[in-house]
């Protein structure tokens, strides 16, 4: 079995349990997720089986939608509120939520949460938070494409954004620019690329085989795809002359992706990737 499931992952599962539970639904091994999601966050995560394990690094950069809630008056040490808190304060009433989010549209420089998979000299952020070691977190630039208001009163919000946006961090920050405490109270990722919520499939869906795998093909369907002669050359990892204005290309045999190829220099291709 290879391809791509779109799963929809329910609340309190981690996204290495819902790995682990496919795996036994499947009854395959080799099985890999794009996009961790938070155990108390749903909504749209990507699975890759078999030989799709193998295209991650080249499907990762890709857009999100989220829809999520954002409470005041805490500080947490995760910037949500399944948290330890360490900060409370009384709540600055909220002129006007919808401008405090359009401030985040656009390309911004963004502080990832003290508990987050970041790595800081080869550790990860939430390795440094539990062993109370201080750490100097790196701003990092993302980009928020838009964001809405679904209600004013939950401040709900929904927002399209680059990947490594982390939304615990919008609604932190949200808060302290609004002159309060605040963290993040609900995530879905509603979106992930070109695949949507109404898609994804549940666990038990899954095990009911009520679902569709993707195949690799599609999934790469963001490259230029060329019909590569002689084939065999691909398949022997060869470096090859093609004329496209591409620097990264997928050469397939018919409906089989074979590899992916860069640019080396000019009009020479090296593979990145062999998928066969």
């Amino acid at each position: 079995m290879d391809g791509v499931l779109i799963v929809k992952k329910e609340e309190g599962y981690t996204s290495h349990d819902v790995v682990f539970k496919l795996r036994k639904i499947l009854g395959t091994k080799k099985i890999g997720h794009s996009g961790t999601l938070d155990p108390n966050a749903t909504g749209v995560l990507i699975v890759l089986v078999g030989r799709a394990c193998k295209i991650l690094p080249f499907i990762e950069d890709v857009d999100k939608e989220y829809i999520a809630s954002l409470e005041f008056g805490n500080q947490t040490i995760s910037d949500d509120i399944w948290d330890e808190v360490i900060a409370t304060k009384e709540i600055v009433p909220i002129a006007d939520f919808n401008a405090l989010l359009q401030t985040f549209v656009g390309k911004i420089k963004q502080l990832p949460p003290m508990i987050s998979s970041i790595k800081i000299n080869g550790k990860k952020l939430y390795e440094y938070t539990r062993q109370n070691i201080p750490v100097e977190r790196p701003l990092r630039d993302v980009e928020v494409y838009n964001i809405e208001v679904l209600d004013e009163v939950s401040y709900t919000f929904k927002m399209h954004c680059g990947s490594g946006t982390y939304v615990r961090s919008i609604c932190r920050d949200v808060a302290e620019l609004s002159g309060n405490l605040g963290c993040m109270s609900s995530l879905v990722r509603t979106k992930v690329g070109k695949f949507t919520i109404d898609q994804a499939k549940t666990l038990q869906q899954i095990e009911d085989n009520d679902y569709q795998l993707y195949d690799i093909k599609s999934m790469l369907s963001h490259y230029e795809q060329i019909a590569y002669t002689p084939i065999e050359h691909v398949y022997h990892g060869k470096r090859i002359k093609l004329d496209t204005l591409n620097d990264r290309v997928v050469l397939i045999e018919g409906d089989l992706v074979v590899a992916i190829y860069e640019r080396e220099f000019n009009t020479t291709f090296k593979c990145v990737r062999g998928l066969f």
